[in-house]
């Protein structure tokens, strides 16, 4: 059976407006966890098919042979099939409205490591989008136990009383026990004087970052499996978690995850350090289960509503509506690329290709509130997220899905690696990388970034059409940057490129105040074609900016 699941309103009641991610398992079965500790639970889980048993099972562990362990375990599960658990959680809890699942609250006070260290874990209830609740465990001391379900640590207000008897019943010793929906980790991100959010991770194998100021917009997830295939996407568990018992005074933590699904399982180490930036490296090792048609690595998911330039079709007072507005990239040739984001009438599938990339990430760059007006999503505070590649990932491309999107509840967008080599079962291979929250500008690009571009008929503005009616003016604005500030427009070389089409009319004409270049050309567009266009300046042979990268689509 694959592992499907449709794009959902999932992390609104918990993280605010416009924070999405799905729920995971469609037929709502129960992962439970074990029962040290007390109240009723499932038994553990059973070895893996070669006879490896559940990890943490042989005595003190340390995490590299925790590490070790997982990695067997995940092994021996991608030789079986898939075998969704036959548990279900209590049908009060799976029905739980929005308003139901906002009225329960875990209790501060009962944090995990409250008082003990900087780092503190807080715990998510089973039920309304999160029907498969997760095994959640402690590393401490060298000995691995166990987190079980208890409804203490939660208040039911108002409308959760229901849920407060069924989470009861869950607990019997005639019931299997749940576990819970996922975790925050929280740190004094912003000030010594209180802990904050500064990662949650919750449903599937989705989880989100925040830095310092910022609020929850874009989401990371361990996997992406078969995005926008006519098959349907997979969506791969977080099935269960190990969180390392940090020392008082610790600025990181280490954590592991297992990965399951149909096609894939995986043994994940994180390790998370909130700073100026939030910071988690990730190491991945997958373990291929079934062939996969599209594996899709650190991916980021995202929304993209509209832009200044699409303001006008949407009733709305807000000048612009999204969590990221464009994709940069850094290719092995030391380029940087940006692409900004769309949202069109169909599903548009894009890749920037290359061969050992160093990074690449979705960016909400424009950070002035007056650019947004609003003052409850806070679509200015938005984080942005860099991948930052280690080792050598081969040849392959980062690929962007746009998906079309009515709603600013919907994620509609989703960026990637997808390997040029395919993964099939039987295979293993390991993928290492940090994530990186940052604002507008990811350190080490110091070149002329893009700050906007437009698009219109071409002509003399409020005068009348071009003559063929089809040719339009594009407009690209490359603000200030270490690298070209001060360069005079006659000294800016531009390179432009179309792969259907004619250009014209090229021109680099300053912005007021010295804050940077504009670049416009015109497009004799190619009747029913798209255009997949290029543009870049460059000084005395150097490039002093990034290279704008749009693909221009005829209307239908």
């Amino acid at each position: 059976m694959r592992n499907r699941l449709p794009r959902t309103l999932a992390l609104a009641a918990l993280l605010g407006p416009a924070s999405c991610g799905p729920g995971s398992g469609p037929d709502g079965e129960l992962r439970t966890v074990t029962g040290e500790g007390g109240g009723a639970a499932s038994a553990l889980p059973g070895p893996a098919l070669d006879g490896t048993p559940w990890p943490g099972l042989g005595g003190s562990v340390s995490p590299d042979s925790f590490h070790a362990e997982l990695t067997r375990y995940a092994r021996g599960l991608a030789r079986s099939a898939y075998a969704p658990t036959a548990y279900r959680l209590p049908a009060a809890l799976a029905a739980l409205s929005y308003d139901e699942y906002r009225a329960i609250a875990y209790r501060p006070d009962a944090a995990v490591w409250r008082g003990a260290a900087r780092f503190e874990i807080q715990l998510f209830h089973p039920g309304f989008l999160y029907p498969d609740p997760v095994r959640l465990h402690l590393i401490e001391d060298g000995a691995v136990t166990s987190l079980p379900f208890d409804p203490a640590l939660f208040e039911y207000r108002g409308p959760a009383a229901d849920a407060e008897r069924a989470a009861a019943e869950a607990t019997r010793a005639s019931s299997p026990a749940p576990g819970y929906a996922g975790f925050r980790i929280h740190y004094p991100i912003n000030s010594e004087a209180s802990k904050d959010e500064a990662a949650v991770f919750l449903g599937a194998s989705y989880f989100r970052l925040l830095g310092p100021g910022q609020v929850h917009g874009l989401s990371s997830r361990g996997l992406a499996v078969d995005v926008a295939e006519p098959t349907g996407e997979e969506f791969p568990d977080f099935t269960a978690f190990w969180l390392v018992r940090p020392e008082a005074e610790a600025e990181s933590l280490t954590f592991f995850a297992l990965l399951e699904g149909p096609s894939v399982t995986g043994a994940y180490r994180f390790r998370l350090e909130p700073a100026e930036q939030t910071v988690l490296d990730v190491e991945a090792r997958l373990f291929g289960r079934e062939d996969v048609r599209k594996l899709g690595v650190a991916p980021l998911t995202s929304m993209y509503l509209y832009g200044p330039d699409r303001a006008a079709e949407f009733d709305d007072y807000r000048p612009q509506v999204h969590d990221s507005d464009g994709l940069l990239m850094w290719t092995s040739r030391d380029e940087w690329i940006w692409r900004p984001l769309t949202n069109r009438r169909g599903v548009q599938v894009t890749s920037l290709r290359d061969a050992g990339p160093r990074g690449y990430g979705l960016v909400q760059r424009e950070r002035a509130f007056g650019s947004y007006l609003d003052l409850e999503a806070r679509y200015d505070r938005r984080p942005s997220e860099w991948v930052e590649i280690a080792g050598d990932w081969g040849t392959g491309g980062v690929e962007l899905v746009e998906l079309p999107s009515p709603s600013e509840f919907n994620d509609n967008i989703v960026a990637y690696w997808l390997p040029e080599e395919p993964f099939l079962a039987g295979d293993e291979r390991t993928y290492r990388y940090r994530l990186i929250t940052f604002d507008e500008r990811i350190e080490g690009q110091e070149l002329m970034p893009v700050e906007r571009s437009r698009s219109g008929l071409a002509g003399i503005p409020g005068g009348d059409p071009p003559a063929d009616g089809a040719a339009r003016r594009f407009v690209i604005d490359f603000g200030r940057a270490p690298v070209g500030d001060g360069v005079l427009p006659e000294e800016a070389e531009p390179v432009v490129f179309t792969s259907a089409g004619e250009l014209s009319d090229v021109l680099v004409q300053p912005l007021p105040g010295g804050a940077g270049l504009r670049t416009t050309f015109v497009l004799a567009p190619v009747p029913g074609s798209p255009a997949d266009m290029m543009v870049h300046l460059e000084a005395d042979g150097e490039r002093i900016t990034e290279r704008w990268s749009y693909l221009w689509v005829p209307p239908p």
